[in-house]
């Protein structure tokens, strides 16, 4: 096997690439900054049980694992910073207010999540702790929105899920815990004659009301709630019933998405990823022709639990590379060409250039550059004895 061939589903970023990823990135960061969040940096490596906490449940098949020759515990390599983040809140911060971080880094799975998909996403995202309002909800779906337009994006579709409302509908009807993973895995497959052949002795009516509420979709707006009406049709008279609908309505109602007039509002209720830990609404961001959500999100509280300490907690996070192979083709930016002498009038030139943001490439003797990032529009040329920019 040739000892350049890199394992299946990872791969190099070269320069263009990692450019347009890095110069995303210093954006994305940038604006979480300007809405007041702060930065965090979790390791790559962490012990197995602290990352299985929230989303981690979803991903143990997707981490890799090796045993700590120092302590003799199972370490594992992060596959979802999330876990990480709300530690850090929990136990590190130890903070009584609410508290808004933000994070971006690599992270490493076992498989692919996607046909082309990489096995080493690069993650970043956004979480708000100590807030079980919608406010904190509708301002991280108003960050996601605001990441996704960086990346040139206006057109999306936010997809609403009540993750729980499953769950809840279970428990009103008395089924056995035992069978809640296996109808959550049903509806979300959509597998509906296995579905009323796995209820149909037990509750029919339970299995009728999952079968017609998982085909349950379409769009919501301040304008139209019809959807939402036919779902209390369909859902059982309970209080937690209502308190979902009511909060699908109030985020559709909310004056943030005048701002967003090319966005769409969806509803989702056969969308049951992440049911286990989202403890309300979920949401996913879409682009047209792209069928894989580009960002997801929700609310999780109680995860913090898991290192003493419960919290409200909601928040956002998005895969870089898929964002920003989405942007459209950046222009090669401008440079200056200039020889490579041992001058010291040409070395003061050069560094006075680049003081000013110049990018300045000095092109070794005998050899032509090539790259495919700068475009050199300009040359340092001496000329009666003073080194002077020219154009080309």
């Amino acid at each position: 096997m040739p000892r350049w061939l890199l394992p299946e589903g990872i791969s190099d970023v070269l320069p263009t690439e990692a450019r347009r990823i890095e110069d995303l990135r210093r954006r994305l960061l940038d604006l979480f900054r300007v809405y007041g969040y702060e930065l965090v940096s979790p390791p790559l490596v962490e012990y197995l049980d602290a990352l299985l906490v929230g989303s981690g449940k979803d991903l143990a098949q997707q981490m890799f694992q090796t045993v700590d020759l120092l302590s003799g515990r199972t370490l594992a390599v992060r596959a979802d910073m999330t876990p990480q983040v709300a530690r850090i809140d929990a136990h590190r911060l130890n903070r009584q207010q609410v508290v808004r971080l933000c994070y971006t880094g690599s992270v490493l799975h076992t498989r692919q999540q996607s046909l082309a998909g990489s096995r080493e996403p690069l993650q970043a995202g956004c979480e708000i702790y100590g807030h079980q309002g919608l406010e904190a909800d509708l301002e991280v779906m108003e960050l996601m929105v605001e990441a996704i337009r960086l990346a040139g994006s206006n057109r999306l579709q936010l997809d609403l899920s009540p993750a729980g409302i499953v769950r809840i509908i279970c428990e009103i009807r008395g089924l056995n815990h035992n069978l809640h993973d296996l109808v959550h895995d049903l509806v979300l497959s959509k597998n509906l004659p296995q579905l009323r052949a796995q209820l149909g002795e037990i509750d029919l009516t339970l299995a009728e009301i999952l079968s017609e509420i998982s085909m349950l979709y379409g769009d919501i707006s301040a304008q139209d709630d019809s959807l939402l009406r036919r779902a209390a049709e369909l859902l059982p008279e309970h209080r937690l019933v209502h308190e979902v609908l009511d909060g699908l309505r109030k985020i559709a109602q909310a004056n943030l998405w005048q701002d967003y007039p090319q966005l769409r509002l969806s509803v989702d209720f056969g969308d049951m990823r992440g049911w286990q830990y989202h403890t309300g609404i979920s949401f996913s961001a879409y682009l047209d022709q792209h069928p894989v959500a580009v960002a997801r999100g929700g609310r999780y509280d109680n995860v913090g639990a898991s290192f003493g300490r419960s919290r409200a907690a909601t928040g956002f996070s998005l895969e870089l590379r898929e964002l920003a192979a989405l942007a459209p083709e950046p222009c090669p930016a401008l440079a200056v060409r200039a020889p490579w002498r041992d001058d010291p009038a040409l070395r003061a030139a050069v560094r006075a250039l680049r003081a000013k943001g110049e990018i300045v490439v000095q092109v070794m003797p005998g050899h032509e550059d090539e790259q495919e990032e700068f475009q050199c529009d300009r040359a340092l040329v001496l000329l009666n004895g003073d080194w002077q920019l020219q154009t080309l």
